[in-house]
């Protein structure tokens, strides 16, 4: 029986060297499970449907499915794993794909491995992880329309979800219910005409950027 405290990860890499690596690095952390490994898409997809785990971890280029298709592909079959894209590329390209593509989190293969362990961690307790380098981006790509029609209390809804508070957590810091937290979540998914917390995120943080420019 597994333990419900433990992240369990599965693990997407085409190097063998960085995919053993990342497996070494995850082992000695007590709160996380390396359940499965792949090196393209398609194998990865496998894994999650047979282990499935709480967070999958994959690059974006892979031979065979890369990343960005298998995340198309898992959102698609709707499976119950968040996943944190691992790349070297830091450009706006790879941001907005993974954005768009409904990550839970990014990070680099050049930040310090402790910062990809946590990223793990904040990943499979349901935050939104992005490194400065992505937020810079975000900030960067201003909108050229008005902000939404947004209310105080969803302002301050959409605020805490960016900074990767669990709905639990926004109905505690606001004291209100979860189902209220629900509520004004999907009315500013409606406004900003997103699907999703990430693209949400994104939005709050090209506006933060603006109103501070």
């Amino acid at each position: 029986m597994s333990d419900p405290a433990r992240v369990r990860v599965a693990l997407a890499d085409d190097h063998e060297l960085v995919l053993e690596g990342l497996r070494g690095l995850l082992a000695n952390e007590a709160d996380i499970e390396v359940v499965a490994t792949a090196t393209d898409g398609e194998s990865l997809l496998a894994a999650i449907e047979q282990h499935q785990p709480d967070v999958a971890v994959m690059d974006l280029q892979m031979a065979g499915m890369d990343g960005l298709h298998c995340l198309a592909e898992i959102r698609r079959r709707g499976l119950p794993v968040r996943v944190l894209i691992l790349t070297a590329f830091s450009d706006g390209e790879s941001i907005q794909s993974a954005l768009e593509g409904g990550a839970d989190g990014l990070a680099l293969k050049t930040a310090p491995p402790r910062q990809t362990v946590d990223a793990v961690r904040q990943v499979g307790q349901g935050n939104l992880v992005f490194p400065p380098a992505a937020r810079k981006w975000l900030v960067g790509h201003r909108p050229k329309s008005v902000a939404p029609d947004l209310s105080a209390r969803e302002w301050a809804v959409l605020e805490l979800a960016a900074k990767g508070l669990t709905n639990p957590q926004i109905a505690d810091s606001l004291t209100v219910s979860e189902n209220t937290v629900k509520f004004h979540l999907q009315n500013i998914f409606q406004k900003l005409g997103v699907s999703n917390r990430t693209e949400a995120a994104g939005f709050y943080f090209r506006v933060k950027g603006r109103t501070e420019g």
